[in-house]
């Protein structure tokens, strides 16, 4: 038993043996006991029954493997018993892989996968709605860190990061409530089940690092101790059999024909059948010889371009003929040969984008190809442009196309011979050949090597003179034409060509041709074999007894055993000998490697061998001895051909000779090779001049060898055997993988239920340096969505049993829609390129990027925290600043009385009133642009006055009562706000609710109302109505507003004194607004503070009664609020008013008031910024032609709570530079709730500057400024000039100590406007009194800071401000609510944001957030919904590749789905608490496992 590499059999083991066994598998796959573990346990519980298993007795180990020459495989294909061929398609059919994959799978029985959710317009079947969710209330496991928890589950609650904004304390009611959502949603579920099968890590985590070109530190593989490691002595060079040189052999292949033709005219030559499989014409070698002649001839003496011969001998003619017309071909053929020209064999180009056609295109190109050969036929259907000429295809050079059909064609002079051939080393032709890339090179073989090949066949498949070959194969290159165009006319021998339509329709045609035309030789593929199997069922009367020969072309194929042992079982009973199959090997570099000789050619015995997959994968050739899941069975592919020398050597690096238990790519020295790579000297000297060394570095030979592309090894006999092409080769970690490996295992998964056999590919594709596996299949259309995503998991599971490796992502395309290659079978490195282009459109995606990609660096650990001081310190040493910065100092700059007699804003109004009562303050402009309210400061004063008399007298409010203002944009709202300070009370802005979604925007206003304790509602009489209307009953209780009062009309009365405030701290307004994390608060602003923010403002931009400026804002909270209602009073400059939603209706009435009103200052936010940018961009010469000019704009600042948006702004400076906006003009303000200014750009001082600084640095929270353009640079523009009175200083979030300008921190600010606390936080009560009077824990601790939740840093730039002092420059980088904590690192979403944007064109707007350390990406599809499943694998790798991430969850849904607040930010909390709730109604949610 063990010579046939099986040696357990022999002993059978008891039950509780083989249960140990088990449990150790189970053990050490689920990562719970080292490898070494693993096998002392395992070599314990075997060793009183195998003596002879690795790991036990070394001196028996030898008899296991195949070191060189032994009787390890076994002798003859086995018999086995004939089955029912219908019970299984049979064409990749392994019984052991069948067995494996089975028992892999039974391994998995218990784990549940959480299935993707489609929308139903997406569904094209029903599915199953959702799994029954695991228990929810056990902990998720820290997937972010990638180890497991299995000790502390039970007991340990994980902490939920701060990103998440849930109450920390009992994180087990977080999870349950999430923000007030509760788990039991269907999404939740499905995340939990996506966490439960993340639970315990695949396999143990990785130790060793290297640093990568980047810096950074990823994980590597490191060789396991105890992989297999080859043990043979080193190979010797297999030489094959002396080609024998007869007498009787033609000079040149030339020479034959012209024997042929002239002795044996009537002699046929090649037949060709039509798609019924009636034999249509047959030619003779009269025939032949005769028509290549005359397209000689017509190809050197009729063909003129400006009366010079278009065509010189050696010139590359194009050879375009269907595969149904082997006839014209071979004329073709041997008429370019004869005219000393190099045919260059293309397919036919059936539409303009072929699979791949681009790059026959560059092949042609480089190759100089200008003229096209074809038939009538051919030429009639290829695409046509308009002239009527052949279209010109994408990527071809520009071809003349010539019809060779008889009548086109001009008898030569009877005196005319064409040149004679000698067999030289020119190129006789060119074939095509596809790189794994998708790239096309051109492979040039010699008249020597033809002549060569053709002999060599000759001899080592013994053809004789007459005899008839059936040809199935594509005539055009590769076997097909090495054996039925050339060596076929070299030996007067007759084929039948079997084209490949008949062979769709008549799978059993080619037998039947063998049977009628008593063929002696076939030349198939194991496909062609596998067909005729399905269809021969009730056939009579077909017997193969006449074959001598069944050469299969693809020997080499992993399933090509099982497909000739199946046939072998049907025909056997047909005349079938079992000698006559011979698998080849073959190459386009090397032409026909190896083949199996026939016994009476002197070939040895066949044999096979069953080899462990997981020593394939290190390269090492191991015979299986116990394992029967993860094996590879594989026969001989014959003796290397007659004059050939044959060695394997190492795959990559020198090429040293492998050992002889080694698998290494086989290389050839013969004179029967093709001879480079037409025009690319450089592959070409690695591929066709390769001189293989010893182990000691001497050179086996003085001649070079070609590398063949195949994996493989000598066995015994002398027998090559090919495991794998290098194609195919997929290297993952350490290990190597096939590709048709993994294929067949895939199709073991009872796979003809779901998706089509033929139709399956797998490819790697490198993300983060590693290739992952990516595996393509069509699916079935009646298959359910459910059973689909089974078979899938099945598949991921049986692939990572048997191969040990991860499948990074499997996708399942609708039928028929991958590109085909010419004669079947799929385009693979077309598929590839589909995939990362996002344009395979699949309708099912399952993604394992948290199974595969083992190599990420490990996750960062907090260092113990250094103290405040100690950071000091080290900042000194390192020669660093304190980052600490200060506006204009406010004493210099104004008189004091002045400042003091301007305290209150009340009294600024009245002054106003008095002294210029007829000065405009305010133009409000309507959508068409024509004003329609403008106020003077009389006129202001006065409507305050009535307003406060209304709230005294009806509404009967005291002193410091609150009061909400609900009104649209307008002077109305300027005017209640004044008549409120005028009596005393408190005024709170809100946003007026949206008539058309009073069911969501009605809600926010009554909770602003009852938040801030508001005993009176100011509005209009339009809102009134609207909410006491029977839709507002809806969404709230309308009993319980408080009073409203309807300014419209309320008597001109005045008040009898008006309120002046007890002290400047008094209270002057509340400030609410929403922040992005979804938190509601109120902040309280003194008359001091508001009058401080006025006198910064008012000193920033130089603002006077004078100027104009004009604002773009929402007058509701933050500095809008303060630019549209307070700073006009206060510096009596003219406001021209623009309300945001009048853009809806007009677009450009911003940049035309702005034009219209010369404003030299103006404010914006970005929301109005993208509406124009978006809407105005292609406009610009419709807007000039309006007399819009941009020119006098001096600022154009955007107001904004985060990062500037660098690609926005620089886009619409670009966009208007045509109307005269100047360049440096744009540029933004910074402000939060604590302070709402506290960067201003304004009109003097230096220009805002741009940083670029390392991305990978900023997730440590330290700075590195980089070039621009290096990898992984961010650029950051400052957020504008730090206001006078400001000063702002960064410090460490955790420890509150002063940080150096090289570190990254929070952005405190110290200043008169800030405000003075919260009055009252809805939301969340971690946000506390500390956020308005912080000290700084070293160094300066007098200070009172106040904290604005912002992180950034400060840069001493070489600029100078209006001081002559060096300008410092602050740069927001983002808020510290909404950074994500992930493996140990702080990341900013707009970072990944942006490169989820970038993946693909589709995506339209992207939004991130965590939930329970899974990253979720929710992505905005600008696209049809059967394409969404492209982003997910190209967001996946995006985040990978960028950020070092795995993506949790992918959410795909429609445009404008992601919440956007008014200032334009992402409201991402909003979302998560949408996504949990299962509202967002997406596309497409796939979960990566």
């Amino acid at each position: 038993m063990a010579e046939r590499g099986c040696p357990l059999e022999a002993v059978p083991l008891p039950a509780e043996v083989r249960e140990s066994l088990a449990e150790l598998e189970l053990e050490l796959s689920e990562g719970d006991i080292t490898q070494k573990g693993y096998e002392k346990k395992r070599a314990k519980l075997l060793a009183r029954y195998v003596p002879l298993i690795q790991g036990v007795d070394p001196s028996l180990q030898a008899e296991t493997r195949i070191p060189g020459p032994s009787p390890a495989t076994a002798p003859a294909p086995r018999q086995q018993k004939p089955r029912p061929s219908h019970a299984r398609d049979e064409r990749f059919r392994s019984d052991v892989h069948t067995e494996a994959v089975q028992a892999a799978l039974a391994k998995y029985k218990e784990r549940k996968m959480p299935m993707p959710s489609k929308r139903r317009s997406v569904l094209t079947h029903t599915s199953v709605e959702a799994h029954t969710p695991p228990d929810l209330h056990s902990a998720p496991p820290d997937v972010t860190t990638g180890l497991a928890q299995h000790q502390h589950a039970s007991c340990e609650r994980p902490q939920l990061a701060s990103a998440t904004g849930v109450p920390r304390g009992d994180s087990r009611r977080a999870l349950e409530t999430a923000g007030g959502v509760p788990v039991s949603s269907r999404v939740s579920s499905k995340i939990q089940q996506l966490l439960n099968t993340l639970k315990k890590p695949k396999r143990p985590p990785l130790k060793e690092f290297f640093v990568d070109d980047f810096e950074e530190l990823l994980e590597v593989q490191q060789p396991d101790p105890s992989q297999p490691k080859p043990e043979g002595g080193q190979m010797a060079v297999l030489e094959g059999e002396l080609l024998a040189v007869g007498s009787t052999w033609p000079p040149s292949l030339l020479a034959a024909l012209q024997q042929w033709g002239t002795t044996q005219p009537k002699a046929p030559c090649l037949t060709a059948l039509d798609t019924t499989g009636k034999a249509v014409y047959t030619l003779t070698y009269g025939k032949l010889w005769s028509r290549s002649l005359k397209l000689a001839y017509t190809l050197l003496n009729k063909l003129t371009n400006k009366n010079e011969p278009l065509l010189k001998p050696g010139d590359r003619v194009a050879l375009v003929f269907p595969n149904s017309d082997p006839v014209m071909f071979t004329v073709a053929f041997y008429g370019c040969l004869l005219a000393e020209l190099v045919p260059v064999p293309i397919e036919v180009p059936l539409t303009r984008k072929d699979a791949g056609s681009q790059q026959v295109g560059f092949l042609l190109g480089s190759c100089g190809v200008a003229l096209a050969l074809t038939t009538d036929a051919c030429q009639k259907g290829l695409p046509k442009a308009q002239t009527g000429e052949v279209a010109a295809f994408k990527g071809w050079p520009p071809l003349t196309w010539l019809v060779i059909d008889g009548k086109h064609l001009t008898k030569p002079p009877k005196d005319w011979h064409p040149s004679a051939q000698d067999a030289g080393a020119g190129t006789a032709y060119i074939e095509y050949k596809t790189s794994k890339e998708g790239s096309t090179v051109g492979v040039a073989v010699s008249h020597a090597s033809l002549l060569a090949q053709c002999q060599a066949l000759t001899q080592a498949c013994g053809y004789s003179e007459a005899e008839t070959l059936t040809n199935v194969l594509d005539f055009k290159r590769d076997a097909g034409l090495w054996h039925g165009v050339l060596t076929s006319v070299m030996n007067r021998m007759h084929v039948v060509s079997v084209p490949y339509a008949l062979m769709k329709a008549n799978p059993l045609s080619w037998i039947q041709k063998v049977c009628a035309y008593k063929a002696r030789a076939a030349l198939v593929k194991s496909r062609d074999m596998h067909w005729s199997l399905l269809a021969q069922r009730g056939q009579r009367g077909v017997s193969l007894s006449s074959l001598r020969l069944l050469i299969v072309a693809d020997g080499a194929n992993p399933w090509s055993i099982s497909s000739c042992d199946a046939f072998l079982n049907v025909f056997q009973a047909r005349g079938l000998r079992p000698e006559v199959i011979c698998p080849c090997a073959s190459s386009p570099e090397a032409l026909t490697v190896a083949i199996r000789r026939p016994p009476d050619l002197g070939g040895p015995p066949p044999r096979r061998a069953v080899l462990s997959m997981s020593g394939l994968s290190h390269g090492v050739i191991r015979l299986d001895a116990e394992e029967k899941l993860s094996v590879l069975a594989v026969q001989d592919v014959g003796q290397a051909m007659p004059g050939a020398n044959v060695c394997v050597v190492k795959v990559e690096g020198i090429p040293y000779l492998c050992k002889t238990d080694e698998v290494g790519e086989i290389c050839v020295n013969s004179s029967a090779t093709a001879t480079a790579y037409y025009g690319l000297l450089g592959i070409t000297k690695n591929i066709f001049e390769t001189v293989p060394v010893t182990a000691g570095g001497a050179p086996i030979s003085d001649r070079p060898f070609t590398r063949t592309g195949l994996l493989g090894f000598i066995g015994p006999d002398n027998l090559v055997f090919v495991v794998g092409k290098l194609d195919g080769l997929m290297v993952v970690g350490v290990r190597r993988h096939n590709a048709d490996d993994i294929v067949a295992t895939a199709l073991a998964v009872e796979p003809m239920k779901f998706v089509y056999r033929g139709r399956i590919a797998v490819f790697s594709v490198t993300v983060l340096h590693d290739d992952r596996i990516v595996l393509v299949a069509e699916q079935r259309p009646d298959a359910s969505e459910e059973d689909s995503f089974q078979w899938m998991s099945r598949v991921l599971q049986a692939i990572d049993s048997i191969h040990q490796v991860g499948v990074y992502c499997l996708a399942l395309v609708p039928a028929n829609t991958l590109p085909k290659a010419p004669l079947g079978g799929i385009h693979v490195s077309e598929t590839k390129q589909r995939f990362l282009e996002g344009m395979l459109h699949p309708c099912n995606v399952l993604m394992c990027p948290h199974t595969c990609v083992t190599n990420l660096p490990k996750p960062r650990q907090k260092q113990p925290e250094v103290g405040p001081a100690s950071m000091i310190v080290g900042n000194l040493v390192a020669g660093r600043r304190i980052a600490q910065a200060s506006g204009r100092e406010l004493s210099h700059l104004e008189d004091s009385d002045q400042a003091r007699k301007f305290l209150f804003l009340p009294d600024v109004l009245q002054w106003r009133a008095h002294s210029t009562p007829e000065h405009l303050l305010f133009l409000l402009l309507n959508a068409k642009g024509t004003v329609t309210s403008t106020t003077t400061c009389i006129q202001l004063h006065k409507k305050a006055e009535r307003v406060a008399a209304a709230l005294m007298e009806k509404a009967r409010l005291t002193t410091g009562a609150h009061v909400a203002l609900v009104y649209p944009p307008g002077v109305d709202l300027i005017a209640a706000f004044y008549g409120c300070l005028y009596c005393g009370c408190v005024p709170v802005t809100v946003r007026p609710p949206h008539p058309q979604n009073l069911t969501t925007t009605l809600p926010t206003v009554k909770m602003i109302v009852e938040v801030s304790k508001s005993a009176c509602v100011l509005t209009t009489q339009a809102i009134t109505r609207l909410l006491k209307s029977k839709e507002a009953l809806a969404a709230v209780d309308v009993r319980a507003w408080p009073t409203i009062l309807d300014t419209d009309d309320i008597p001109k009365k005045k008040v009898a004194s008006i309120f002046r405030p007890p002290s400047p701290d008094t209270l002057a307004y509340l400030d609410f607004s929403v922040s992005t994390t979804g938190i509601l608060a109120g902040v309280k602003m003194s008359h001091a503070a508001t009058s401080a923010l006025c006198r910064s403002i008012k000193l920033q931009c130089e603002l006077y009664p004078s100027r104009q400026i004009a604002i773009c804002l929402d007058p509701y909270c933050g500095l809008g609020f303060a630019l549209w209602c307070l700073c006009s009073v206060y510096s009596g400059h003219q406001s021209v008013l623009v309300p945001p939603p009048e853009l809806e209706a007009n677009a450009s009435l911003w940049l035309w008031a702005v034009s219209q009103y010369k404003a030299r200052v103006t404010f914006c936010s970005y929301s109005v910024m993208e509406t124009c940018a978006r809407g105005l961009g292609a406009q610009t010469a419709v807007l000039r032609m309006k007399g819009v000019n941009l020119s006098c704009v001096r600022t154009c600042m955007v107001v904004a709570e985060e990062r500037p948006r660098i690609a926005l702004t620089q886009s619409f400076s670009k966009l208007f530079r045509d109307l005269g906006l100047p360049a440096r003009a744009v540029s933004t303000t910074f402000g939060c709730r604590v302070n709402v200014a506290i960067c201003l750009q304004g009109t003097a001082g230096p220009d805002p500057t741009t940083v670029y600084v390392d991305m990978r640095a900023l997730r440590h929270d330290r700075v590195r400024l980089v070039e621009r353009g290096s990898p992984h640079s961010l650029p950051l523009t400052e957020s504008g000039k730090i206001l006078p009175g400001v000063k702002v200083i960064i410090a460490h979030t955790e420890t509150r100590g002063p940080l150096g300008d090289s570190h990254l921190g929070e952005v405190w600010v110290s200043s008169p406007h800030s405000a003075t606390g919260y009055y009252t936080v809805y939301g969340e009560e971690g946000l506390h009194a500390d956020h308005f009077s912080a000290r700084l824990s070293f160094g300066d601790t007098q200070t009172v800071w106040a904290r604005t939740g912002f992180l950034g840093f400060l840069r001493r730039t070489e600029l100078t401000d209006a001081s002559g002092e060096r300008h410092d420059a602050l740069y927001v980088v983002g808020s510290l609510d909404e950074a994500l904590e992930l493996r140990g690192m702080r990341y900013h979403p707009v970072d990944i944001e942006t490169s989820v944007i970038r993946a693909h064109r589709s995506v339209a707007e992207c939004a991130v957030f965590t939930w329970t350390n899974l990253l979720v990406v929710v992505v905005e599809l600008d696209g049809l919904e059967q394409d969404a499943l492209d982003l997910v694998a190209l967001v996946t790798n995006a985040v990978l590749e960028e950020h070092l991430l795995v993506v949790g969850v992918v959410v795909i849904v429609d445009p404008g789905v992601i919440p956007i607040n008014s200032r334009g930010e992402k409201q991402r909390m909003h979302l998560r608490d949408g996504f949990l709730a299962d509202q967002l109604d997406p596309i497409y949610v796939a979960y990566n496992m």
